[in-house]
């Protein structure tokens, strides 16, 4: 049954906001990381943030992805605030 998740790990303040490192959720056919943003969001609560003023960076089994990147069984999916310089 492993083969039918992905992992989603969330980074830096999203974490501490979040209040957890990573879950496991079902792989659904056709599954973008946008899809995950927005079924996480509508958990309500400090998760809507992931999809509030500020935008979340996205990455996919390490790479940098959009929302429209597809996701599947295995991939593991990163959520993580802009980057500031200062």
């Amino acid at each position: 049954m492993t083969d039918e998740i992905l992992t989603v790990r969330f980074f830096a303040r999203l974490r501490e906001e979040l209040g957890t490192e990573s879950l496991e959720l079902p792989a659904l056919p056709d599954l973008t990381a946008g899809d995950i943003l927005a079924q996480l969001a509508a958990r309500g609560g400090p998760w809507t943030q992931l999809q509030g003023d500020q935008p979340v960076m996205i990455a996919v089994n390490q790479a940098m992805a959009k929302p429209s990147t597809p996701v599947k069984a295995g991939d593991e999916v990163a959520f993580f605030p802009p980057v500031t310089g200062g």
